[in-house]
């Protein structure tokens, strides 16, 4: 049974399984590959190679060796011709005046295609560009359309926790997000605070969120009335990590309740 390992294609593109094929490689290696219409390259992400669960499950391709000297220089050149060909796709663009915005290019290892990724506001007919631009690198072209999360993946940066972004460093694949995320946190709803540089809600806000649901169930919300021992009141803050809520009790005064885990 083939051992599987996952492997990012590419520089930019999403993470896909492949055959081990024997060939001893790890965490962080660079990789050639093979798959079904040529020669590629790869980052491997997976720590442990695993077995493939069952002979239905999709395998991109196979792994052919751990990248040689000789490969990187093939890399290098392949890097710095797609800079060449970003440059003369943009020139394209604006000769056909078409409303897109090249981010960033790729050979595949054996330059064999060009895979070109853009952003836009809404769906291009890029047809006649693809012809442009097969006819000046004689190769298969391929334009794949990506959203701002994507952007910034591929572009990476630093987030305004001082690291780099989580999307560029060590996220797979973008995992659904949404408002209700910040508010089970109590966080404030100041989209300077919960954005990220792609202005979407930062993908941290999920790594905690079940968390926060799960310790918040028996915590009062801001704007619930409550009784205290001091009285009846509103609620105005909470601290759901450490479990105590802020009432106000009216006429300027306000007290401090603390929940027990088990409070209802």
């Amino acid at each position: 049974m083939a051992k599987i390992i996952e492997v990012r294609l590419g520089e930019y593109r999403p993470v896909y399984k492949f055959d081990m094929n024997d060939v001893p490689c790890t965490r962080g290696d660079t990789v050639i590959l093979e798959v079904s219409k040529g020669m590629e390259v790869g980052l491997v992400i997976s720590e442990i190679p695993r077995e493939a669960e069952d002979k239905k499950e999709q395998i991109m391709g196979k792994v052919v060796r751990r990248a040689t000297e000789g490969d990187w220089n093939q890399i290098g050149n392949n890097r710095q011709k797609a800079i060449d060909a970003i440059n003369t796709c943009i020139r394209k663009i604006n000769d056909r005046r078409l409303e897109m915005k090249i981010v960033q290019a790729e050979f595949t290892f054996d330059s064999s295609k060009i895979i070109f990724f853009f952003t836009a506001d809404g769906r291009v007919d890029f047809r006649a560009l693809v012809k442009d631009l097969a006819k000046i690198f004689r190769v298969r072209i391929e334009l794949k359309q990506i959203g701002v999360r994507d952007r910034s993946k591929i572009v990476s940066g630093y987030g305004v926790c001082g690291r780099e972004l989580c999307c560029s460093s060590f996220i797979k694949n973008f995992h659904p997000l949404s408002i209700k995320m910040t508010k089970e946190q109590a966080l404030p709803l100041n989209p300077t605070r919960i954005s990220g540089v792609c202005g979407r809600i930062k993908c941290c806000m999920a790594y905690e969120f079940f968390a926060y649901r799960d310790l918040s169930k028996n915590l009062p919300k801001i704007g619930d009335r409550i009784t205290t021992p001091q009285g009846k009141g509103r609620v105005k803050d909470v601290n759901i990590l450490r479990r105590w809520a802020v009432v106000d009790l009216g006429e300027g005064k306000t007290t401090k309740v603390v929940f027990d885990q088990d409070d209802g």
